[in-house]
């Protein structure tokens, strides 16, 4: 079994090497909703017009509207109002984030749970990601949760490896591959989808717990959900000293504080989560 997993890594790091893996696309709605939003040219009526023409999209941004996380002192009735309150750049990253759920399936019984698995876990750090960077940075809300969503986006072309090949391997040892691989993917993918810098790099840098920048970035707000989300686990980074790791500094956070017990901050962040999965 260990040389399965050695032949996958093989495989996958020879492709990289190549340039011949193949990366996955983003959905068509994501595309144009992120074309328009770039262009200073466009009009918030162009955005209605592409997400209009995805009737569950439409919805579930409406839905998000009208959360608790965002809702305002009116409800939203239809998309004109939502594009309108939350504003185009918000509007594009949410838009992109729901549709990236329709990329986490499988027709292959082990790879979709798997992919599913990885979904759920993206959205539990994006949820957290959203707090943090309303509470304790500068840094935009909506960005810091689509960093989330796509922090282990490199997962998706090792699963897929995985399920054209049909290969049976253990839970434990695809954990092990992906864990080593996807962050390398993960910075491709968003360097082949034109995502902005400041997000091409979370991947790789949101697992560097000894980095050192001048300012928090959005690394650094993912970096502190992914701890917050295993605080009392028996996950290895669980056991570690926190208090060595700087990104809590630059947010201004106790690292031996546990953010879930803050009962405000949780009924937050699930509202955050409920916005990806409702």
């Amino acid at each position: 079994m260990a040389e399965l997993a050695d032949k996958i890594k093989n495989d996958l790091l020879g492709a990289i090497e190549n340039d011949s893996l193949v990366l996955p696309t983003l959905p068509e709605v994501a595309l144009k909703v992120r074309e328009i939003a770039e262009d200073p040219d466009s009009s918030i009526n162009q955005l209605v017009a592409v997400i209009g023409d995805d009737a569950a999209l439409t919805t579930r941004i409406i839905r998000v509207c009208n959360s608790p996380l965002l809702r305002g002192a009116r409800e939203i009735e239809n998309l004109n109002m939502a594009v309108g309150r939350l504003g185009m750049t918000y509007t594009s990253n949410l838009a992109t984030g729901l549709a990236m759920e329709q990329m986490f399936q499988a027709t292959s019984e082990m790879v979709d749970k798997r992919m599913r698995e990885v979904w759920q876990k993206s959205t539990e750090i994006a949820g957290i990601s959203h707090v943090l960077a309303t509470h304790y940075t500068k840094l935009k809300p909506d960005q810091a949760t689509l960093a989330g969503l796509v922090h282990q986006i490199g997962a998706l072309p090792i699963l897929k490896y995985v399920e054209d090949n049909d290969i049976q391997i253990s839970s434990v040892m695809l954990d092990n591959i992906i864990d080593e691989l996807h962050p390398l993917i993960g910075c491709k993918i968003l360097e082949k989808w034109d995502f902005p810098e400041e997000l091409k790099k979370v991947p790789e840098e949101y697992r560097n717990f000894d980095r050192n920048v001048s300012q928090p970035d959005y690394a650094d707000v993912v970096m502190i959900a992914n701890l917050q989300a295993i605080a009392g686990s028996s996950h290895p980074h669980a056991e570690m000293d926190w208090t060595n790791i700087s990104a809590f500094n630059r947010l201004g956070l106790d690292p031996e504080i546990d953010m879930s017990e803050a009962e405000d901050l949780t009924d937050e962040m699930e509202a955050a989560m409920a916005l990806l999965n409702s």
